[in-house]
């Protein structure tokens, strides 16, 4: 036998030794497509606190137990696996569209976006490049160019979807500092270095430690033009990039846009709106953005506020010329896809820190192409008015102190008396009882309670449930 024939051989033997238990769709994966799907309905359809479980974190130990070894010779069976799943796992999970899950900043996917989760999964679809994923690029440009909108960006502005705020603010800075490097010509005396307010969220700190650039923090909770400029003046052209904040995560609060845009004028200026852009669809948020239309980039996060399942982050360029410039990866195999971005066409990884990639941004284009724009204004809406209702349950408190107004939908408040271990027993109670999920923070140096609304379906009985709770 030849060695042609060797390998032939062997590789028809290979491929019937697998082919039974894998890619091939038979009864036994029509059954479990049937019950997988029943199971995500019947979850989709629990649409309050009384219907849908938070669930309960569980220790290693714990899950090892009840669980077992899953990952064997011969495999347990689609079956059995997914009782496990749903039996075992999932309730170990805490679920993030709970409507008194009040933490961190939650999520609330509608029910399309979950099942064109769903759909993008069965499709297979690269989304790196035009050449191999054009219609899905299509879509989620379609939802870009909504966001760029909303920001007051001009129409040559673009960018891609990437996992989270932390990637988007990251690919933006390297952007931004690409950017100066080709017009200065070298690196400053001193190294470069870039300018944040004391709200901007950890993942900047990440981003400067990543990047090996100076981070210089101006205190205050609201970043001013007035408070950036000594700073700017100082560092010269040390400074490739200012990041304001649109939306802190712990308080909510917008910087003061449009004074850091002036003070910022001759530096690239980032926005990260993770949480907060999302308010500018609402028309009675949008005055608090003025300024971010001057921005050259900004990040927003669909799976926070725009109700788009885990993990979307949309990063935008006023200039996607100079984010390309930053991000384009070279080899001979790439070769055809960047001959063809050079024609005009739109490659997703040339925008940020990354090459291979879902079309992460498909399932918010699915939701907002079926609700429309309106739905997600009022639902932005809805949360906000919730957030007010809850200063004022927080008001109305003979033993509660709210720290300030909210300016978007995080309500900051302190129980009279309480220790930091007082507010860690109480959230540990609410978790473990699966009334709510709140965990504490710190406000002016001293311990306080955060509620942060962004599902629609939370409500003022939830919220008053959860007030009520600390008296």
């Amino acid at each position: 036998m030849s060695a042609l024939d060797e390998a032939v051989a062997a590789a028809e033997r290979a491929a019937a030794a697998c082919r039974p238990n894998m890619h091939r769709y038979d009864r036994d994966i029509d059954d479990f497509a049937f019950q997988a799907f029943a199971f995500a309905r019947r979850r989709a359809s629990a649409d309050s606190a009384d219907a849908l479980r938070l669930g309960t974190p569980r220790t290693r130990e714990e899950l090892d137990a009840a669980a077992g070894e899953t990952v064997t010779p011969t495999g347990l069976g689609e079956d059995r696996v997914l009782r496990l799943f749903t039996d075992v796992l999932e309730p170990a999970c805490l679920s993030v569209d709970f409507p008194r899950y009040l933490a961190f900043v939650p999520a609330a996917p509608t029910e399309t976006s979950v099942i064109a989760d769903l759909v993008v999964s069965a499709c297979s679809i690269y989304a790196g490049s035009w050449l191999e994923g054009g219609g899905a690029v299509w879509a989620e440009n379609q939802a870009l160019r909504w966001l760029a909108d909303l920001a007051g960006l001009p129409e040559g502005a673009g960018g891609c979807f990437v996992s989270g705020g932390t990637m988007g603010n990251l690919s933006a800075l390297v952007a931004a500092r690409e950017a100066a490097a080709t017009r200065l010509g070298r690196r400053p005396e001193g190294g470069w270095a870039l300018v944040a307010g004391e709200s901007s969220h950890s993942s900047v700190r990440t981003a400067a430690s990543v990047m090996d650039v100076d981070l210089v923090v101006v205190p205050g909770e609201r970043l001013t033009g007035a408070a950036l400029a000594p700073e700017l003046a100082r560092l010269g052209e040390r400074c490739f990039a200012v990041v304001a904040t649109a939306g802190s995560t712990n308080l909510g609060v917008v910087d003061d846009l449009a004074s850091v845009a002036d003070a910022a004028a001759d530096t690239w200026l980032h926005v990260d709106a993770a949480y907060g852009g999302a308010a500018m669809v609402a028309p009675s948020a949008r005055p608090r953005f003025a300024g971010i239309e001057r921005a050259d980039s900004f990040v927003v996060d669909p799976h926070k506020w725009l109700f788009a399942p885990f993990d979307a982050c949309a990063v935008l360029y006023r200039d996607p010329a100079l984010a390309r410039a930053a991000h384009t990866q070279r080899a001979r195999y790439l070769d055809v896809l960047n001959d063809l971005a050079d024609t005009g066409e739109w490659n997703p990884s040339d925008y940020a820190v990354h090459l291979s990639r879902r079309a992460r941004g498909l399932p918010f284009w699915f939701s907002l192409a079926a609700y429309g724009t309106d739905a997600y204004a009022a639902a932005v809406e809805t949360c906000l008015a919730h957030a007010r209702a809850a200063a004022e349950l927080v008001k109305a408190s003979p033993v509660l102190d709210l720290e300030l107004e909210p300016e978007l939908s995080v309500v900051v408040f302190r129980r009279r008396g309480w220790t930091a271990a007082d507010y860690q027993e109480w959230s540990h109670r609410m978790l473990t009882s699966g009334e709510a999920f709140v965990v504490p923070t710190v406000h002016a140096g001293l311990p306080a309670l955060r509620l942060c609304i962004v599902n629609p379906r939370t409500t003022v009985a939830d919220l008053r449930l959860v007030i009520d709770s600390l008296a």
